[in-house]
């Protein structure tokens, strides 16, 4: 074995190790955030819904209470005494209910709980990189040639995406815990299934359009994977707003009033998920367009109805339903997500289930 070869084996190695210890860490995040949302508070999220909801049938919507700290500024007559701070948010046609904590505290244990969980997250996030750059040094290309490190990239593009957020002052604090639970599932099925050793491409990867066409999607699947996980949450969030305002109806559990009083309103959770599929959809649309011309490079045409081309056409369309069903009055709100959480399973099975299913000319690029 050449020097070379050792120096790419080794690099190779610590990929793993880096990969490993990263694993190890969003562990220790996990049980930060889990322990976030165990101290933290939910009872003044809980109360104040359920005041404004008592006072729905005397109070017009558009009258909302703001409290700060131990004071209560009464408006429209709904009084409510709590010490927490609550903050309530009210969209045209939608219901006045209160964010919850959004897992950004909401008291000083959950809050030092939830700093902590952030903190790890990003010595994780130093890991899963360092891991990710040694794979490619090991390689000498871009690390995402095959379905692991697609994988374990689009793992590291999802946690740096929602740190970027955290940064830019977004209350998006509320979304660590199912992230990083995620991302846990997905880097354990990269490292146990999906792994393949360091190794050169096919001839036909070998171009620049590697870098750009694949780092695009991996970008965009990203994102859409947080707008989708915003969007299962207003759906949830939306039936629990709904149970508020009739007392008489069913009521979820203990657990799921406790999980859902956390999260942000369901008005606020369906501005998020809407304004991140709007944000990163020219980004997928430019996605299809550079694979065409990187297809024409390497086999002669732009467009061959591979698999892999029907369906990421396929959920460019079904995003562009959503879009449209968005700027749609009669399909707003629940319809429109249910459009979402569709086009996003028709990501998962364009990554999945066509590269491990179906065989076509992208199969090189599998397990």
């Amino acid at each position: 074995m050449n020097l070379a070869a050792e120096v790419n084996e080794t690099l190779a190695h610590y990929s793993n190790v880096l990969i490993y210890s990263a694993m190890a860490v969003y562990t220790l995040a996990f049980l930060a955030h889990i322990a976030e949302w165990v101290f933290g508070s939910r009872s003044a999220v809980g109360r104040t819904a359920a005041a404004i909801t008592a006072e729905a049938a005397a109070v017009p919507r558009a009258q909302v209470t703001v409290q700060v700290g131990g004071n209560t500024a009464e408006k429209g007559g709904t009084a409510v005494l709590e010490r927490p701070k609550v903050i309530t948010r009210s969209a045209a046609g939608s219901r006045d209910v209160p964010d919850g904590p959004g897992a950004a505290g909401g008291t000083e244990q959950g809050d030092v709980y939830g700093r902590i969980a952030v903190g790890l997250t990003v010595l994780a996030l130093l890991f899963h990189a360092g891991g990710v750059l040694a794979r490619a040094l090991s390689v000498q290309r871009a690390p995402w040639g095959n379905m692991y490190e697609f994988s374990t990239t689009f793992a590291m593009v999802a946690v740096g995406t929602y740190l970027v957020l955290l940064a830019l002052k977004k209350n998006v604090r509320w979304i660590g815990l199912p992230l990083v639970t995620t991302i846990l599932l997905d880097l354990g099925l990269a490292v146990s299934v999906l792994y393949t050793d360091s190794d050169q491409l096919v001839p036909a990867l070998h171009s620049y359009w590697l870098w750009i066409h694949v780092s695009c999607a991996i970008v965009s699947g990203a994102s859409l994977y947080i707008g989708a996980v915003s969007t299962l949450l207003y759906l949830f969030r939306d039936r629990y707003e709904a149970q508020l305002e009739n007392p008489k109806g069913k009521k979820f559990g203990r657990f799921a009033s406790s999980v859902l009083e956390r999260v942000p309103s369901a008005a606020s959770l369906d501005k998020f998920a809407y304004r991140i599929n709007a944000t990163i959809f020219p980004l997928w649309t430019f996605t299809i367009i550079a694979g065409a011309i990187w297809a024409e490079a390497a086999w002669g045409r732009y467009w061959g109805w591979d698999p892999k081309e029907v369906w990421s056409f396929i959920t460019w369309v079904a995003y562009a339903c959503y879009l449209h069903a968005r700027a749609t009055a009669g399909w707003k709100g629940r319809k429109a997500a249910y459009l979402a959480l569709i086009a996003f399973g028709c990501y998962l099975f364009n990554y999945y289930g066509v590269n491990i299913f179906v065989t076509g000319k992208h199969s090189y690029a599998g397990v």
